[in-house]
Order: structure tokens, then C-alpha cells, then sequence
């Protein structure tokens, strides 16, 4: 049943060889992989201006120049990363760049940044995407979380049908959201060339405000700087594009900025000369469509039906980006090497239920409130900026390749901002952002543990050229054979225990419940078998792992002396139907469990198959 039910919903499994087939063109890509950085559009103005607007309205006017300062960090971001990209193309982003030149514990940093950052950006943007529908249908206002984890679970069942799928799925919302903004952009300016929209600003440019200080100014720039999430995500996705990747991806990443700085610009200058004030029940940017398209007519429900969708999609480079970094870390025996697997669609599938399980859990935490997810989504943006930009500095300082001193310098550009822009968030959001100061030792430690285990697994399994391996030769073999009562199992795992083993014991656990059942059964087995040793222990806590483990020792003990190996044969009965596995006691997996602790003991199976 399952395995059909998986077939519908991911389809049929893929060959390794039509990986090609799943790779991206710059129009997929550009929609797959700029989700989140055009989506954060519809909300980073809005940051900025509700921050303002707790001084005054007329303060709005300085949104102006904070755009501005966003702008000039998107143009040093976006040139950082196409440097990226070409000298990094293996994909891993800030991660990679900052392991190569800040060295590992810097890498672990900007990583785990990363990591948290792209559950993140899957809860912000689904709760984003939920205000939006909730702004245009008030009534579905308290089913709010139950709508931002369905449109979470959506994502991540269409990511794992892969990523040429999800792509083609992505092109509709990205692309009509791309249309309907150039629209409202293009139409507002012409009914305001026209005198169809009137000027009524809050306060003119340049106007004092009472009360305006340089912490206010920081705030609103830190605020709005959440616009630039996402930028990140083409540098990590480059091993996904059609060749040539570099330049597919460097190129794709320079269309994503140019809309975005097009888009925030107008949203910005829309903002401020429509005299937008943030309320409660109706965001900036749908105020600003009924306003361009007169009111609440289909422009405006279009506007709305399109930031619904983008924002609700937009977790989608989180699905994307995610999986990629994952599987990287993991290359480096940082994180479990289950998220280097391929699923059946040729996609990280285990790094993309990972993802989806951190979001709904972000989710929940923090109530669907997107604006309490921002600051420490923008935290987890901008210290892997830092890192990878810093690290650039270094890398053409190393390499002194064509015009190295040029390319630093936009890297040192990028870097004073993104490390500026860090220390903004902690100091005027500090009540937000404070988990980063916890969730970051947490990860540093666990990726170290992780680490660790795997270098010691390997010196210990590693087999030196020059190393003969040293084989036990045994001069017999006891096994052990677990009965619980005669049965066909116990006559097949007797058998078997017989042609492998010079010396065959069976042992059974009995209880106080029902002695006289204990007694059929040793006599049952002794008539049946009259030949084998069988061994009775008693157990007055009805515990059946503690003395089987306790006999099992002394056994093996014993076989040592002997110069015997020992194993422990645990007999099983296979139901036909995987779904009746449920309806029976699973004893034997419990005592694998157990056994499997036990240094010098073999554990094997004898399985029964049920024909019905």
C-alpha cells in the first residue's frame, strides 16, 4: 500500500544515469532559486516603514535613503557572489568559501548559519504567504498555522517528485508574481505622470522629524535588510544548472538582482509617495495595489492572489538550497552521511524532510508571526555574507588572479556592510535574535561530534597497505538459539543451528504467570528434539532482555576458553503483508538490539516467511 501511495505522490523512481535529464536552465532557475529573493519584496519595505512609523508617519520619508543603503549592499552582494561562483562552482556557498579560507570552524559557522537560516526562510515566507491570504479573506485569520504547515508538507511533496518537476511547477507563480509587480510598477507611474494619483507623502524629503536619531535610522536599515534573503541561494545550487554552469548561474543570479532592486525600488518610492502607513489588518504592498488599480477591484485581487503565491513558494529555495549545503557538510563528515543519499526522484530526499520537519517546528515556536521570524532569519543571512565575503578577500589575496585588487575590494565593500549589519541586529533586535547566540555552540558541537565519530570509524576499519589482515581461526562454532515456543520457526532455526554449529543450545525465558505452560514447553521441545541442549531461565520481572544477555555472556565466556565463536541466533516469523508486522509482539527486534551491544557475539536471523 505504501509503496504504491509513494508512487502517486512522488512518482516513479529514476535511474542514475538520467540525472542530466533533472538539471535547470536559467528560466527554471531563475524561478526555482529567486523565490525568496523577489518574494522578501512584498514585506522588506513594510520592515522598514513600521519601524519608522513608531516615531512618526512623517518620518516614512526616510525610507528613501535606507533603500538606497540596501541597494548599494545588493550590488556588492550580488558581485561577491558571481565571484563565487566561478571560483567556487562545487556549489555549498559561503560554507565551501569560508572552510577554504577561514578554515573549518569558520565554515561550521557560516554552515550552520545557513542551515537554520533555510528553515527559516521555509517558515517566513509560508507565514508570510498566509498573512497575504489572510489580508485578502479575514475569516481564515485563526486558521493561520494550520495553513502555513499544509503549504510547508505541499513543498516538500513536490520536492520530492525532484527538482525539473518542482521547477516546472514554480515557473506560474514566480513568473505571474514578476508580471503583475512590473504592472503595478508601470501602471503607477503612469497614472501618476498622468495626475490620476496625487502626491501625499506623510512629509516631504528632507523634512525634520522630531525625535529622529541614528539608532532609529540603524533599526529600520536592519529591518529592512531582510529584503536581500535569498540572493545567497544561486551560489549554493550552482552544480544543479545546465552547462556551462558558471556562467548559466552567474548569469541567473544577476537577472534575480536586477528585478529585485527594480521591484524594491518602486515598492520603496510607491511606499513613500502614496503616503503608505503599516497597519494591522492590510500589508504595504496590497494598501499601495488598491491605491494603483483603484481600489479593490481584480488588479488588486490579482496583486494579492500573486504575493500569495510567491510568498507560499518562495520555501522553495530554502527545498532547493538546503539539500546541496547538507550533502556538502556531509562530504566533510560533519553532518550524518544519510544526507548524501539520493531518493528515488534523484534529490536529497532526506535533507529535504529534514528541512520541512525544522520550518513546521519554527512554525509552531513562534505562532506564525512572521515579524517575529525576520530578525533572526536576516542574523542567519548576513553572518554567512560576512564570512564569505571576508574569506573572498583572502582567496584573491592568495591567488592574485586578473583583477584581484578590484574584486577585493568589492569584497571588503561587502564585507563592512554584512558585519555591520550583524552588529545592527544585535544591538536593535537583540530580543528576537538571542537564540542565534545558543543555536550556533549547539550546532558547532554537534557537527565536532559528528566529526569526530566519523574519523574515528574510519582509523579503526582502515586497513594499512602494508598491514596483513589478522584472521581468528576458530576451532568450533557454539550458537545460541532463542526459543520461545516449539513451533515450526523453532524446528527451521534448529536446523539451521545444527549445520553451522558443533554445539547447539536453545534457551527460553520462563515466567511466574504460567508455570504449567513453561513445563509444556521444555517438554515439548526436549521430545522434539532430544539431542539439543535446552536451557530454562526463569525471570520473576517478566524481563526477557536482561537474562538472555546475562546467559549469552557466560556462554560466550566459556566458547572462548574453547577457542569456539559464538553466535546467537534470534528465529522470527515474516507475516505475508509488511502492514501485519503492527498486530504482533516484535520481541526479537528488542533483543537484536540488545545483543548487538555485546563485543565477540555474532546475532543472525532465522526468518519464516507465513504463506498467508
Amino acid at each position: 500500500m505504501w509503496r504504491y501511495l509513494k508512487r502517486v505522490l512522488i512518482g516513479k523512481p529514476l535511474k542514475t544515469l538520467d540525472e542530466g535529464q533533472t538539471r535547470l536552465t536559467k528560466f527554471k532557475a531563475l524561478a526555482m532559486l529567486s523565490s525568496d529573493a523577489l518574494s522578501s519584496v512584498s514585506y522588506g519595505t513594510e520592515q522598514i516603514t513600521t519601524v519608522l512609523v513608531t516615531l512618526s508617519s512623517a518620518a516614512i520619508w526616510y525610507s528613501l535613503p535606507i533603500a538606497g543603503i540596501v541597494l548599494i549592499l545588493l550590488l556588492a552582494i550580488t558581485l561577491s557572489y558571481r565571484q563565487i561562483i566561478h571560483a567556487y562552482p562545487s556549489g555549498g556557498g559561503a560554507y565551501v568559501v569560508a572552510t577554504k579560507n577561514w578554515g573549518s570552524n569558520g565554515g561550521l559557522v557560516a554552515g550552520g548559519s545557513l542551515l537554520v537560516d533555510y528553515m527559516l526562510t521555509v517558515a517566513v515566507s509560508t507565514t508570510a504567504g498566509t498573512e497575504a491570504i489572510t489580508s485578502a479573506i479575514p475569516a481564515l485569520y485563526r486558521f493561520s498555522i494550520p495553513i502555513s504547515i499544509i503549504i510547508v508538507i505541499l513543498i516538500m511533496m513536490m520536492n520530492l517528485r525532484g527538482m525539473s518537476e518542482s521547477a516546472n511547477f514554480l515557473t506560474v507563480p514566480v513568473y505571474f508574481f514578476v508580471i503583475v509587480i512590473t504592472v503595478m510598477i508601470i501602471w503607477g507611474a503612469i497614472r501618476i505622470a498622468t495626475g490620476q494619483v496625487t502626491y501625499r507623502a506623510t512629509a516631504g524629503v528632507g523634512t525634520p522629524v522630531a525625535g529622529m536619531t541614528a539608532a532609529l535610522f540603524i533599526r529600520a536599515f536592519s529591518a529592512g535588510s531582510s529584503s536581500l534573503t535569498g540572493v545567497e541561494a544561486i551560489s549554493n545550487a550552482v552544480p544543479n544548472f545546465n552547462h556551462p554552469k558558471r556562467k548559466n548561474a552567474a548569469a541567473t543570479l544577476s537577472i534575480m538582482s536586477l528585478i529585485l532592486a527594480a521591484f524594491f525600488t518602486g515598492i520603496t518610492f510607491f511606499s513613500f509617495y502614496l503616503g503608505i502607513v503599516p497597519n494591522a489588518h492590510q500589508t504595504v504592498l496590497a494598501q499601495i495595489g488598491a491605491q494603483v488599480f483603484g481600489g479593490h477591484g481584480i488588479g488588486f485581487y490579482l496583486l494579492q492572489l500573486s504575493t500569495a503565491m510567491i510568498l507560499a513558494v518562495a520555501a522553495n529555495t530554502g527545498f532547493s538550497a538546503f539539500p546541496i549545503l547538507a550533502f556538502n557538510m556531509a562530504r566533510d563528515k560533519y553532518m550524518p552521511h544519510a544526507f548524501m543519499d539520493r531518493g528515488d526522484r534523484l534529490g536529497y530526499s532526506n535533507g529535504i524532510i529534514s528541512l520541512a520537519v525544522g520550518a513546521i517546528i519554527l512554525i509552531m515556536i513562534f505562532h506564525g508571526k512572521t515579524n517575529m521570524l525576520i530578525p533572526l532569519y536576516a542574523v542567519g543571512v548576513f553572518v554567512p555574507f560576512t564570512l564569505s565575503q571576508s574569506g573572498m578577500i583572502i582567496h584573491w589575496f592568495r591567488e592574485r588572479e586578473g583583477f584581484w585588487l578590484g574584486k577585493s575590494f568589492i569584497n571588503l565593500v561587502g564585507t563592512l556592510i554584512s558585519l555591520s549589519l550583524v552588529v545592527f541586529l544585535f544591538w536593535q533586535h537583540f530580543g528576537n535574535v538571542w537564540p542565534y547566540l545558543i543555536i550556533m555552540p549547539v550546532l558547532l558541537y554537534m557537527f565536532h561530534k559528528i566529526h569526530s565519530h566519523y574519523v574515528m570509524v574510519a582509523r579503526q576499519l582502515h586497513i594499512a597497505e602494508k598491514t596483513k589482515v589478522q584472521l581468528h581461526d576458530y576451532d568450533g562454532a557454539t550458537v545460541i538459539v532463542l526459543v520461545g515456543n516449539v513451533t515450526r520457526v523453532t524446528r527451521g532455526a534448529i536446523n539451521y543451528a545444527r549445520s553451522i554449529g558443533d554445539y547447539v543450545i536453545a534457551m527460553h525465558v520462563s515466567f511466574d504467570e504460567n508455570p504449567g505452560k513453561e513445563h509444556r514447553t521444555a517438554n515439548e521441545f526436549k521430545a522434539e528434539f532430544p539431542d539439543v541442549r535446552f536451557v530454562d531461565i526463569h525471570s520473576s520481572y517478566r524481563s526477557i532482555g536482561g537474562p538472555t544477555i546475562r546467559f549469552v555472556d557466560v556462554i560466550a565466556k566459556r566458547a572462548a576458553a574453547r577457542n569456539y565463536s559464538t553466535t546467537v541466533l534470534v528465529p522470527q516469523f515474516v507475516p505475508k503483508k509488511p502492514w501485519q508486522l503492527a498486530l504482533h509482539n516484535q520481541t526479537s527486534l528488542r533483543l537484536r538490539a540488545l545483543l548487538n551491544s555485546r563485543e565477540n557475539i555474532i546475532v543472525a536471523n532465522y526468518n519464516y516467511h507465513l504463506k498467508q
